[in-house]
């Protein structure tokens, strides 16, 4: 069973019994850490993400001085 919450669907795994809900705990667990082990054997991957990270951070900068230059636009000409 999936709950809705703010536009993010999350899992319900109080419908998975114990033994159930383990297994799951342990999947996270193990695969966290073979995720943990890729990335440190792969470092272009932490250039990539870093990259990404900031071309996204640009992006968001570039919308807010947009938005502000649209308020001021209003304010002085409208």
């Amino acid at each position: 069973m999936m709950a809705e919450t703010g536009g993010v669907t999350k899992l319900d795994v109080s419908v998975l019994n114990a033994e159930q809900q383990e297994k799951l705990r342990q999947f996270k667990i193990k695969t966290r850490i073979d995720n943990e082990r890729y990335l440190r054997s792969h470092p272009e991957v932490d250039v990539l993400i870093g990259d990404f990270l900031r071309s996204v951070q640009v992006h968001i900068n570039i919308t807010k001085i947009h938005a502000e230059w649209g308020k001021m636009f209003v304010m002085f000409y409208c």
